[in-house]
């Protein structure tokens, strides 16, 4: 009888902290203001798993603070007061974003980044785009070598592996030659990458931290869900970089898991570069906030730049946009939505996640329905296991509503492109999912160009030849235990 008596205790325990722990998972979760899928993923992990989940909530799902917030945007309003007004003056200029302007098929998306972002047109830029890891990085480290004023390097990740170390020699050949050297990176993405591996860097004059941190607090600072995910170098305010390429061994193809490692990033000359100059400078400057290292005056930075008129149809016409947590524009994702939505004849994408949000999905399944022909690219292969499965969910989702969807067998893609008509592409480092949306620090170049966008779409369809094209029947086969994992992987979605 006490046997009986004990064990109901101990079951009415248990259902009281339930209850308790269901009502802190609520508390936790609607006292901060996020869209209701992520609130209910939130609330699956907080409810399943008691108490890692909020270990884990601790460390990758609280927001950012307001001070960040205020201390981000504080900077970007700085830059804006100083280049937004020249910009107003461009778009109403020479009919350029008139209905029967140049650039009548990119007014929308133009007018549109303008409007989330303050994105400044540029015109007058010259464009090189690299697929293949040692191309890319030997031309930037050429780059470097020749730079005379300062280099700006901002990656995801910077491994202190064998890649990592060729930059880090030309950068330390560069401050000894007196040029002004400037390294931001992430924390998480830089995993192994310590102070320990700039010191070298600093004795010579340059500067190395990692963004919206001091030191590396990898597990004692929160927040460790919001990364800097841009991929950016500036040199000399002349040279730009952007893509998906990030500094280390596997994106030369060299790691066994991966193999070949596919990729897409731009090298800009023009003045798009002044434009990236002043993100890495907003960045910067927002992460010195904390460092107390040496800011950049953007005044400075920005004296020489001059509102131009196009030379000539060959050069392009380039937004830079960003978006991140600080704020609730979703630049880059509504930037997709409209040309996917615009589209006419067909809309390329390539990533490496396909977990797109409501917006977007709606958006290509629209398309494919209508006649528009939509193809994506994945990989064939995951290098994180929860976020493939959801890939799969959402690849077969859109399969079996008219979007053609194929995976690359050639290696690992992690390019980040979207092609579409006559002028219109994008190529940066935000990828298709929940966490380039909202949760990460993200940039791309919106491109208005005939001929860049003919190669970027001569490069897709090349790729098709390394690729399969899913079937509802490829999905139907798989194993029980798979679906079970794409539909599982898929309600965390959100939060991946």
């Amino acid at each position: 009888m006490n046997i009986i008596w004990t064990w109901d205790v101990i079951r009415r325990i248990i259902e009281v902290l339930w209850l308790v722990n269901i009502g802190f998972a609520m508390w936790t979760v609607f006292r901060t203001r996020r869209d209701i899928a992520s609130t209910w993923a939130w609330l699956l992990v907080l409810s399943v798993l008691p108490v890692i989940g909020f270990i884990i909530y601790l460390f990758v799902g609280r927001k950012l603070s307001s001070d960040d917030i205020f201390n981000i945007r504080a900077e970007e309003k700085a830059f804006q007061q100083k280049i937004v007004d020249k910009q107003k003056q461009l778009v109403d200029d020479h009919q350029l974003l008139s209905p029967n302007g140049r650039l009548a098929r990119a007014r929308q998306l133009i007018k549109l980044s303008l409007s989330l972002n303050h994105s400044v047109v540029t015109f007058n830029n010259q464009v090189h785009i690299f697929i293949d890891g040692h191309q890319l990085f030997d031309k930037l480290i050429e780059d470097i070598n020749a730079a005379q004023d300062h280099v700006y390097i901002e990656f995801y990740t910077f491994y202190a592996d064998q890649l990592g170390k060729r930059v880090l020699t030309a950068l330390e050949k560069a401050a000894a030659r007196g040029v002004i050297v400037k390294v931001l990176y992430d924390l998480s993405g830089s995993r192994g990458t310590t102070n320990r591996f700039f010191s070298h860097l600093e004795q010579l004059g340059g500067l190395a931290q990692p963004f919206n941190s001091k030191a590396n607090k990898r597990f004692t600072t929160p927040r460790l869900n919001y990364h800097l995910h841009r991929k950016i170098v500036v040199i000399d305010g002349r040279i730009g970089y952007i893509g998906g390429f990030n500094i280390g061994n596997q994106y030369l193809g060299v790691n066994p898991k991966f193999g070949y490692w596919r990729d897409t990033h731009l090298r800009i000359i023009g003045q798009a570069a002044m434009i990236l100059t002043a993100r890495f400078a907003m960045d910067w400057n927002t992460t010195c906030r904390k460092t107390g290292k040496q800011r950049i005056d953007l005044e400075k930075a920005f004296a020489g730049f001059q509102v131009e008129l196009p030379h000539s149809t060959n050069d392009v016409v380039m937004q830079i946009t960003s978006s991140g947590p600080d704020n609730d524009n979703f630049a880059i994702r509504r930037g997709y939505e409209s040309i996917i939505s615009s589209a006419r004849r067909y809309v390329y994408i390539q990533t490496p996640y396909l977990i797109p949000g409501e917006p977007i999905l709606e958006s290509l399944i629209i398309a494919a329905r209508s006649g528009i022909d939509v193809r994506i690219m994945v990989p064939c292969m995951p290098d994180h296991p929860f976020v493939y499965r959801a890939t799969e969910y959402y690849a077969k989702y859109l399969v079996n509503n008219g979007v053609k969807v194929y995976k690359y067998n050639n290696g690992f893609i992690h390019a980040k492109t979207m092609v579409s008509g006559n002028n219109l592409a994008s190529v940066g480092s935000a990828n298709q999912d929940y966490r380039s949306y909202r949760l990460n620090f993200e940039a791309n170049a919106f491109t208005y160009n005939e001929q860049l966008t003919a190669k970027l779409k001569r490069i897709f369809e090349n790729d098709l030849k390394d690729s399969t094209q899913l079937t509802p029947e490829y999905f139907n086969n798989q194993s029980r235990w798979r679906k079970f994992k794409q539909y599982f992987s898929r309600l965390l979605a959100p939060i991946l």
